[in-house]
């Protein structure tokens, strides 16, 4: 999940031009608010809200369960549903009727905040060059002309800088408050990254393939170009931290690649109540890219340049879609994770054995089982029963998401909550 989410409610910098709405916008905008907010005040949420409390402090609890369905959003709410005339008023309405929908008919542990975020809008600049995509449309598979073909080029790369359009941002916050404001509580949020593990901008400058050559060719341009890559994105984390553009995300914020960052244990007690630092807030890396790697390049090209990321946050995620039981003895050695990603690619058994009750065993399901017409409910039932068992005296929190579809059938993630609950109730 790219698009992170706080609340589940952001925008997506820079693909909303123009910040308007009509008068019927903000009307439906209203009534379906006033809905978000009649879900949020219901005694379930706060259990909901608890649930996650006690996961994140490694509190003994029944897995916790969250659905987000992503892509197929698009098939559970399908664009020509939506009421509002303005590209802002859709945005704002999808979001909202997730909200609704995730408080009425997903069957999840997800809790509906009477809160509307608003993330700042800017745009941020590339690294001095930028791959060529080929293919893509519609959301399918591309290929991508890495730009970075030659090691004598690095010369020619650049920091990213970060534009903030602060007029932009307060006109949203307007409107938001105007139409809905007094029904949820609007807030700004910076939302400025997904992950912090680097190794996807290096696969698009250098491209994957050319990238696992050079671990054997180039090995020390390679050294480089990572700490190229490490200098700039501590440079965005210190100009962040420096403005005060950071928000804290111990609440309904989503963590790293699935989990939310409800905790008592955030921020730390020396924090002002003003400006948020990186050691007050979840932190995450992940490198999905590299997950047939061996654990020793891993540790020797990647590692080394993650850890001083991390060592910033007060707690850390990783791992999302890569195999960790892998290269287990080398993340341990992160400081202050927290949550770990098990991916459909890890062992479930040896996970269990490393992480114990010590870490998050963030479960994540196969999407696949979902993007069928009518899933196979006694099928899923039975692989979720087992991992429970194998997982029995972990602290698990079990994810779906990454589904590019749902088989067109919204029913597919109802049941699926529906089951995943039972069976995390039953333990």
């Amino acid at each position: 999940m790219s698009d992170q989410t706080a609340y589940g409610l952001s925008l997506i910098t820079g693909t909303i031009k123009n910040i308007e709405l009509t008068k019927k916008d903000q009307k439906i905008l209203r009534e379906i608010a006033q809905r978000v907010a009649e879900i949020a005040m219901r005694p379930e949420e706060e259990s909901k809200r608890d649930l996650w409390y006690k996961i994140n402090s490694l509190q003994p609890t029944r897995p916790v369960v969250f659905c987000d369905p992503e892509n197929g959003w698009n098939e559970i709410i399908p664009e020509e549903t939506l009421q509002c005339e303005t590209e802002l008023g859709r945005h704002w309405e999808m979001l909202l009727r997730k909200e609704i929908f995730w408080g009425e008919e997903m069957g999840d542990d997800r809790p509906v905040e009477p809160l509307f975020c608003i993330p700042y809008a800017y745009t941020e600049s590339d690294w001095g060059m930028h791959e060529v995509r080929i293919g893509g449309v519609g959301g399918g598979s591309y290929r991508w002309d890495a730009p970075l073909k030659d090691y004598k080029d690095m010369d020619k790369l650049r920091f990213p800088e970060l534009i903030i359009d602060h007029e932009k941002t307060e006109r949203m916050i307007l409107l938001a408050n105007d139409s809905f404001g007094d029904i949820l509580k609007v807030e700004k949020r910076g939302l400025w990254w997904w992950s912090l593990g680097m190794t996807w901008t290096l696969v698009n400058l250098r491209g994957l393939e050319q990238t696992m050559i050079d671990m054997f060719d180039y090995p020390e341009n390679l050294h480089r170009l990572m700490a190229i890559l490490r200098d700039g994105h501590m440079a965005k984390v210190d100009y962040l931290e420096k403005n005060n553009l950071l928000s804290l995300n111990n609440d309904g914020t989503y963590i790293g690649s699935g989990g939310y960052g409800y905790t008592h244990e955030l921020p730390q007690p020396d924090f002002d109540g003003k400006k948020v630092r990186t050691i007050d807030i979840w932190g995450f890396s992940e490198s999905q890219e590299t997950c047939y790697v061996s654990p020793e390049m891993f540790e020797e090209f990647i590692f080394p340049y993650q850890y001083p990321l991390l060592e910033r946050f007060g707690l850390n995620c990783y791992g999302c879609c890569e195999p960790i039981d892998k290269r287990w003895q080398v993340v341990k050695k992160f400081p202050r994770l927290r949550r770990i990603s098990v991916s459909p690619w890890a062992n479930p058994k040896v996970m269990a054995e490393y992480l114990g009750s010590n870490y998050i065993y963030s479960l994540k399901p196969n999407p696949a089982d979902l993007a069928v017409p009518q899933i196979d409910q006694d099928y899923i039932r039975k692989k979720i029963r087992n991992v429970f068992q194998i997982t029995k005296n972990c602290r698990v929190e079990i994810i779906m998401k990454d589904n590019h579809t749902i088989g067109k059938n919204p029913e597919n993630v109802k049941r699926w909550s529906r089951i995943a609950r039972e069976e995390a109730e039953n333990m």
